[in-house]
């Protein structure tokens, strides 16, 4: 029995139905709450793509939506069909709008809808939406929320209409056809999901630079992440005189890595006659710069990256591995956490004690955070690696830069994913979903509930090494 304003004491709750309530409150957690709708958004993805609509000819089986529906949401690109062959109008419309909804984010939609239907946020909302924005605090959320939306919008706005109006003045392509593929490119190329109509990709227009920039700008862009792209605004309109760390480590880290992308790209692939050895100077460089890029998760290709060289190939693995900028379109494990895992190996090597990053000490916990993404990353990966060799005869080269593609959410592919068993496609799909959402998202989205140790043990120091 239990207590009531008035003094009179009801029935308490069976534990049948308090336990289900327990469950509930614990799923409300900001992390699963992700999860959920990412799962959700994946799920209405995969029913709308098994409709007879959505294919130019008769259904299509639950285990290619699923893979497709993953592949948009978690704005990778990998596919098993064709996306003009085997699509439909509807079918391609469906996959442009998945592909928004995951590079927005769930939550951030969510939250939107809320602003715009009861004009205020709930607490709960709120921490929903920080989870997702990786906002510092919780009293900034509709401003984030309110310039993820416009900024999103006004840069595939303006790829959109540069694209356009070079498939109308330079390809002589009717203007609703142009203005469809300019802004279904533009939306895959800011959300860095790597979709494309083309059969070859964007493998015609290697050496247009009319094409390829305005695709690797949005693709920067994106990829350097939100909290980055508003301080430069502050910073731009003098709101801002000193840069975040944040901020200078994510800008410095992904400058150097597409420096390292573009240089190892075209120093291997110079005189390769299946890729680089094809072109003229000018076209060689346009497109080794383009595949120094998308490395950042972008997933366009301009030449065959099933002919690239195998070293080429591991520093593709690296650099995909590593992904672009916390809290934007990109994936992998982040720029962030492999500058700061960097700094933490330098300290140890000067056998100093406190980790310091760009004159600011770095909280251990961070450091652990850190440690604990890369360490979970590394194992996904191996693991699908491992699953894949098993169950296909392609070797190694090609099987772990497929798993590393998914993983980072890059859409690269050597051109094995659409001749992988659907046990294999499975695979693929799981590392998607983990990949986009972030291992550390994951694992706090699975776990019941969190605990913290009320006392401390005694310490001993193994042998390391």
């Amino acid at each position: 029995m239990s207590p009531t304003g008035n003094g009179r004491r009801v029935p308490a709750l069976p534990r049948r139905v308090v336990q289900p309530l327990r469950k509930l409150s614990r799923a409300s957690h900001p992390a699963r709450m992700v999860v959920i709708g990412f799962a959700l958004a994946v799920l209405v993805g995969t029913v709308l793509l098994m409709l007879p609509i959505s294919a130019q000819h008769g259904t299509t089986n639950w285990v290619t939506a699923l893979f497709t529906s993953t592949s948009a949401v978690c704005v990778t690109g990998l596919i098993v069909v064709d996306t003009a062959g085997h699509w439909s109008t509807f079918g391609e419309l469906v996959i442009l709008g998945l592909i928004q909804v995951g590079g927005l984010g769930i939550m951030t939609l969510a939250s939107l809808l809320g602003m715009l239907v009861v004009r205020r946020l709930g607490l709960r909302m709120r921490r929903n939406a920080q989870t997702e924005t990786k906002s510092l605090g919780l009293g900034d959320i509709r401003s984030v929320i309110a310039g993820v939306i416009a900024l999103s919008l006004t840069i595939e706005l303006l790829i959109s209409c540069a694209l356009t109006a070079r498939f109308v003045y330079g390809y002589g392509q009717p203007l609703g056809h142009a203005a469809y593929f300019g802004v279904f490119h533009a939306v895959s190329a800011f959300n860095n999901a790597g979709f494309s109509l083309y059969p070859d990709s964007l493998q015609r227009y290697a050496t247009d630079p009319l094409v390829c920039l305005p695709v690797l700008f949005a693709v920067i862009i994106g990829g350097l992440g939100f909290p980055v792209l508003f301080e430069i605004g502050r910073k731009l309109r003098g709101k801002r005189r000193r840069w975040t760390l944040h901020a200078k480590v994510t800008l410095n880290t992904y400058a150097a890595l597409l420096l390292i992308g573009v240089c190892v790209f075209l120093g291997f692939e110079w005189n390769n006659p299946e890729t680089l050895g094809s072109f003229e100077t000018g076209g060689k460089l346009m497109a080794g710069v383009f595949h120094g890029v998308t490395p950042r998760t972008a997933g366009f290709t301009t030449v065959d990256v099933g002919e690239i060289n195998s070293t080429t190939m591991l520093v593709n693995d690296v650099l995909m591995f590593i992904g672009g900028g916390s809290a934007g379109t990109s994936g992998g494990i982040k720029v962030t956490t492999f500058a700061l895992l960097a700094f933490v190996i330098l300290t140890e090597v000067r056998g100093e004690y406190q980790v310091h990053v760009l004159h600011r000490k770095l909280p251990t916990s961070v450091q652990r955070q850190a440690l604990a993404v890369v360490l979970v990353a590394v194992g996904m990966v191996f693991t699908a690696t491992l699953v894949l060799l098993m169950l296909t005869p392609f070797g190694l080269d090609a099987v772990l830069f497929e798993s590393v593609s998914a993983f980072g959410t890059v859409g690269l592919s050597t051109g094995i994913t659409d001749h992988l068993p659907q046990l294999g496609e499975l695979v693929l799909t799981a590392l998607m979903f983990t990949g986009r959402l972030g291992p550390i998202t994951m694992a706090s989205a699975l776990a019941l509930r969190e605990r913290g140790r009320r006392y401390d043990l005694p310490e001993e120091r193994p042998i390391v090494g």
